[in-house]
């Protein structure tokens, strides 16, 4: 076991332990480990000599790709914070993550180099701008490839296990996004939980399409230092359903980890065309997958969907599905040295099989939130962090979501969660998204809203979908109102915006 969760220290170990292989594979191209590790070490040498300082943030803004992982160790080498913003972001929520964090230096691509100046125009803490690829006209931007090719290699800054390692922020859908404070420790603790709750030996072939500037792609990257044997991953700059069937076809990979919203995807395309038979797990997080389309994938693709649960705030993973002992619905259970109760709005623990809200300790709970005590405060409380989401604990102690407590309408004093509307609206074989609202009501304090986006158009009709679910649920539950639409809006990272649904209703 590594004496140090230092991630720098911890990348060069599982190097030392694998040797030099092929190990990243990225649009037509391999690269091997000992080059990565070179690169990351004189990434790191070019970022102290700029004057990089322990301690310092470091904006990471780009769209998969190797550079990535490179700069988060090279970040992580040089004693610094790695604060990674989704490619995705506008300039104007760039900005805030910018200027929040007090970033010395933004690190992204040629592509975002126009978001990215004009999310830094006037920040005078921003001492730098490195793109992966700088020409004549970049006046003011460093090339990453001319910083690592004038620096020698730079040895690890030593940081304690407790030091701030990524300086992660929310989605922001109720607010402005905040910065979640994760230490070396709070990741390698989880990186290292998941590698031992979910590794089979002989499976190390992964497709990895998640956004590595995600809590949860930043998960996977760091378990794989934790692999027991030497992983190879193919990487995907973002996701596109078709490419991902035909890497796993042609590269015979075993598992990757998705969102819901692309397994979505996937069941749309014609998985019958693809030999998927190397294919064995789809690891699910992020947001809730409904029973049903779980067991679609899996009859279709003859795969496992295995979930699991967590939150940026507690380094993306609370609990997890043991191999071989997975339960359908379920997100798993805590993961060993994590603690989940479920407590009610006084603040007591519930039996098995109630709701309630999540709670949890463990050593991957955040140090807080970035300048905002009063949010840390309100979050954690008599030690416990309160999660915001509803569910509950079977009698053997596998967990369940219920949805996010946030979310829950509250109709003629009766509680509806919309994710049981929409488990319902999606076992309509015409229907491929739903998301589901509160509308205030005069009579009844809130109103069920549901939308719905279809197969194909004009298949079925709103009044017969209000039918379908009013058959299914109780009648305080079903939607007064079913809108259909195009497609279902989503968050940056793949979950539905519920956000942009209830903007609609305006």
């Amino acid at each position: 076991m590594t004496a140090t969760s230092n991630l720098a220290r911890v990348n060069e170990e599982a190097f030392e332990r694998r040797g030099e292989y092929e190990t990243l594979f990225f649009e037509g191209r391999w690269l091997r480990s000992g080059e990565m590790l070179d690169r990351t070490a004189r990434l790191a040498g070019g970022l102290i000599d700029l004057g990089v300082s322990p301690g310092e943030r470091v904006v990471v803004s780009m769209a998969n790709c190797p550079e990535v992982s490179l700069a988060y160790q090279a970040v992580w080498r040089a004693g610094a914070v790695v604060t990674p913003a989704i490619f995705l972001l506008s300039a104007e929520d760039l900005r805030h993550v910018i200027s929040d964090s007090q970033a010395c230096a933004v690190i992204t691509t040629p592509e975002f180099l126009g978001k990215v100046r004009e999310a830094t125009a006037g920040l005078d803490d921003v001492r730098y701008v490195i793109a992966t690829e700088s020409g004549p006209d970049d006046d003011g931007v460093l090339g990453l490839d001319a910083l690592e090719a004038a620096s020698d290699p730079a040895a690890i800054v030593p940081r304690a296990d407790d030091d701030l390692a990524a300086l992660l922020y929310t989605g922001g859908t109720t607010g402005r996004a905040k910065g979640v404070m994760l230490t070396h420790a709070n990741l390698n603790f989880t990186g290292r939980a998941v590698t031992e709750a979910a590794h089979i030996p002989g499976m190390t072939r992964a497709l990895m399409t998640l956004p590595l500037s995600h809590a949860y792609g930043l998960l996977m990257t760091i378990a794989g230092m934790h692999s027991p044997e030497p992983p190879v991953t193919v990487l995907l700059r973002w996701f596109d359903p078709r490419a991902f069937l035909e890497l796993i076809d042609e590269h015979r990979l075993q598992s990757s980890a998705v969102v819901p919203s692309m397994i979505h995807l996937l069941l749309a395309q014609p998985l019958e065309e693809f030999d998927l038979s190397s294919l064995r797990v789809l690891g699910c997080g992020a947001a809730p997958l409904a029973p049903q389309v779980a067991e679609e994938i899996e009859r279709r693709a003859s795969v496992t969907v295995r979930q699991g649960y967590g939150l940026t705030e507690t380094a993306a993973l609370i609990s997890t599905n043991p191999v071989g002992r997975e339960r359908p619905g379920s997100v798993g259970m805590p993961i060993p040295g994590a603690v989940v109760t479920i407590l009610d709005d006084s603040g007591n623990e519930v039996p098995a099989g109630e709701p309630g809200e999540i709670c949890v300790r463990s050593p991957a709970v955040m140090q807080g939130y970035w300048r905002a005590p009063e949010a840390t405060a309100e979050t954690i409380r008599h030690g416990w962090l309160h999660t915001g989401d509803v569910g509950y604990l079977d009698d053997d102690g596998y967990l369940f979501i219920v949805d996010r407590k946030k979310d829950l309408i509250i109709r003629g004093g009766f509680n509806v969660y919309p994710r049981d509307v929409e488990d319902a609206l999606l076992e309509h074989p015409a229907v491929v998204g739903a998301g589901v609202v509160g509308r205030p009501d005069e009579r009844h304090g809130e109103e069920v809203v549901a939308f719905v986006a279809l197969r194909n158009p004009g298949e079925i009709a709103s009044e017969d979908l209000i039918e379908w679910t009013r058959q299914r649920l109780g009648g305080y539950k079903y939607p007064r109102e079913v809108h259909i639409v195009d497609a279902m809006p989503l968050t940056a990272v793949g979950k539905l915006d519920r956000k942009a649904l209830r903007g609609r209703l305006l």
